[in-house]
């Protein structure tokens, strides 16, 4: 209690009184009013700043060109961006009510003894909620291990089994965007396993053996002509411009083939088995008449197996739309 009835010095009135020059520090009640919206409004404005900057940094971040030079290029720099720039928003807006409190209740509330609550009180809800305890520790481990990051396609087994393109890794959800473009927001707990492909698809090969008696460069223009026409028709599944060997020829068997080298979009590969392997049939079937499905083999091989081809065309410089 206050012997003097008089409210207690809160520190927007310390702040009040020093910028005033008044020796009061409390004010009167509408300077006191406009004192918790000015409080309210710059503890918005700070939130929008740091998440502009936040989200600046997160772009810089994807450029070859940033301000922050070999910062940005850490694996987990925009998780954790984004992670700082929210742990930082709530600690503004938590401080920003305490002291509004600490206002409107003429200094009665103590700020410390509201901070101190608020930590018992957090001890508490952790406690009772062990599955958001698991889904933070959890988060935690995946944001600084190298298990996957954001932009990484992944194949995450759990509860549930998704595959697509991780968006977010968060301290509650993993946020994954599926084939079907769908969000996908995956409880960090339930997470089991997760399968990284490191090259941002599946590799699919198809190895077109050149049909007896065909003349060499038109059937190989054939050929390449097919995959480049698959491509720009189903570029949300085949990732890259497909790239077209040289004629080999089988050691021992003695025929020749081209091989087709596809990036395709994990667990999609029936296109490649069914739809470009019959349009190959279809269009070889012109060189020879007897030309089967079974001389296009479809396989899946690491990318070592292309080490010496010609570098595939950066996706998004040629990028196709479905």
């Amino acid at each position: 209690m206050n012997p003097t009835n008089q409210p207690a010095v809160t520190v927007m009135g310390h702040l009040y009184g020093y910028f005033s020059g008044n020796e009061s520090s409390t004010g009167t009640p509408g300077m006191r009013l406009v004192l918790i919206i000015v409080m309210a409004l710059l503890a918005h404005l700070m939130v929008k700043v740091v998440r502009i900057v936040s989200e600046w940094l997160v772009k810089k971040g994807h450029e070859k060109e940033n301000p922050l030079g070999f910062v940005t290029q850490q694996p987990k720099f925009v998780t954790l961006i984004r992670l700082i720039a929210n742990a930082v928003t709530f600690i503004m807006y938590f401080l920003a009510l305490g002291l509004i409190l600490q206002e409107l209740s003429n200094g009665t509330v103590n700020l410390t003894a509201y901070l101190a609550s608020a930590s018992i009180l957090g001890l508490a809800i952790s406690f009772g909620s062990q599955g958001l305890v698991q889904d933070i520790v959890i988060g935690l481990t995946l944001i600084f291990s190298d298990a996957m990051d954001v932009g990484d396609l992944v194949d995450i087994f759990g509860s549930t089994t998704v595959i697509g393109r991780v968006e977010e890794i968060g301290l509650r959800f993993t946020t994954v965007r599926n084939f079907y473009d769908q969000m996908v927001f995956i409880p960090n707990r339930t997470i089991a396993n997760v399968s990284r492909f490191p090259h941002g698809g599946v590799f699919a090969y198809a190895d077109v053996q050149m049909p007896t008696g065909a003349d060499r460069d038109k059937a190989v223009a054939v050929i390449g002509n097919t995959a480049m026409g698959m491509w720009k028709q189903f570029g949300a599944i085949i990732l890259s411009e497909p790239v077209i060997s040289p004629v080999e020829t089988a050691q021992g068997g003695g025929w020749e083939f081209v091989r087709v080298h596809f990036k395709i979009w994990p667990g999609q590969g029936g296109l490649i088995e069914t739809t470009f392997r019959q349009q190959i049939v279809s269009a070889m079937k012109t060189f020879s008449p007897d030309y089967a499905e079974w001389q296009v083999p479809v396989t899946y091989r690491a990318i070592t197996s292309v080490k010496n081809l010609q570098p595939q065309q950066e996706p998004n410089s040629a990028k196709p739309q479905d």
